[in-house]
């Protein structure tokens, strides 16, 4: 049974969050500069089973696609590519960076802490995780 990967893709960093092996809970990885991530996505998944990559979809609030989606784009064909056999999955990210800094605040973290990016986007990627996980349990459970 493999774990899930998530991913909060941006132009200069990807947070990455992973699931426990029973994919049950949410976890931040870590942060990856995002020319460096399709070598960690290499490494890590040397090392870990991973059945399923979700990665954020960026949209405008009118649902249209945002310009983010260029830069996640060539990721995207890169990935679906070198790893067939792991199914890839998007998922709407548009209020994790909100939900992020709300997270941060209601946990304590000053204020100082909560302008380090790298850390907004680990916990975005959380975010996009957890809500995937809730859309896999509602669709078991229809």
């Amino acid at each position: 049974m493999g774990r899930i990967l998530a991913l909060d893709y941006g132009k200069k960093r990807v947070g990455v969050a992973v699931t426990d092996p029973l994919k049950i809970t949410a976890n931040g990885l870590q942060t990856v500069e995002t020319n460096k991530i399709r070598e960690f996505i290499t490494e890590y998944l040397g090392k870990e089973v991973v059945d399923c990559l979700v990665v954020g979809f960026p949209t405008k609030m009118n649902y249209q696609v945002s310009e983010a989606e260029k830069y996640i784009e060539p990721f995207i064909s890169w990935f679906s590519k070198t790893f067939p056999a792991i199914k890839l999955e998007r998922i709407d990210e548009r209020f994790t960076s909100l939900l992020a800094g709300k997270t941060m605040i209601g946990s304590g973290i000053n204020r100082k802490a909560r302008r380090n990016k790298a850390l907004v986007d680990k916990i975005s990627a959380i975010i996009i995780l957890q809500s995937y996980l809730e859309i896999l349990e509602r669709r078991n459970h229809a």
